[in-house]
């Protein structure tokens, strides 16, 4: 499949219809995926730490979870289609779980938000089978925790434990499964819960749906000024001729 790498990270070139029939197909047919959704934050955490770049080259594919990225790709002189966010894809793929009967695992966040998300879930897609729920605060070392997920034998394990935690425990404990999708998905568990507000239509549209959640959470703003360090990464490597893809 077609890629677009951006600072040594390389993006799958797909839409997120696309991007969703693809994991569908991948579910259906039993084939172990782990899932990146990275936006410029965490393409620059890669590339300041070495752990976290290893995390992303373990993932089986990346998608573009940031309209920076997308931005990113045509100065460097190619193309992403559209972002392919964490959030539109945990909720597309619960509609198709719907019809599908899907089974999932949620892990992370804290307890009265994953609870909320898990009812949330139980009343807007009752054919989805919600075969187990952790928050995000468990004993990291505990060996036993992953087996016990994978008795269960989800088709969805979605992770919100945020960048890098997300991809460290995919990472660690991929091994221990032998089928089912993998897909880190940040604050998402929030949304559904209904304790975030999600940008209105016309902001997403805008591309100024990072911008909206700043504005609600004054505290994201220490992390979106990683944003113009990401751009002057970028224009760097557009001067040096450094755009590839493969």
């Amino acid at each position: 499949m077609r890629h677009v790498t951006i600072m040594g990270v390389p993006f799958l070139h797909i839409n997120q219809q696309g991007f969703v029939d693809l994991l569908v197909h991948r579910i259906e047919q039993q084939e172990k995926t782990f899932v990146v959704t990275a936006n410029p934050e965490v393409v620059m955490q890669a590339n300041e730490n070495a752990t976290v770049m290893n995390y992303l080259q373990q993932a089986t594919y990346i998608c573009a979870d940031g309209i920076g990225v997308v931005k990113a790709a045509q100065i460097l002189g190619e193309s992403l289609p559209e972002r392919v966010t964490g959030y539109d894809t945990m909720v597309q793929l619960l509609e198709v779980g719907q019809q599908k009967h899907f089974k999932i695992y949620l892990l992370g966040a804290q307890k009265e938000t994953i609870e909320k998300t898990v009812a949330n879930i139980h009343k807007n897609y009752p054919n989805v089978d919600v075969v187990g729920y952790h928050d995000g605060y468990f004993d990291w070392n505990n060996n036993d925790f992953a087996n016990e997920i994978a008795t269960l034998q989800p088709d969805l394990v979605f992770v919100a434990l945020g960048v890098p935690r997300q991809e460290k425990w995919i990472t660690e404990n991929l091994d221990k499964f032998s089928k089912g999708v993998f897909i880190g998905v940040g604050g998402s568990f929030d949304v559904i819960a209904g304790t975030v507000k999600r940008a209105p239509v016309i902001w997403q549209k805008l591309n100024l749906e990072w911008l909206y959640r700043v504005l609600r959470q004054p505290s994201r703003f220490g992390r979106m000024l990683v944003l113009p360090r990401f751009a002057l990464k970028v224009f760097a490597l557009k001067l040096k001729g450094q755009g590839k893809t493969k």
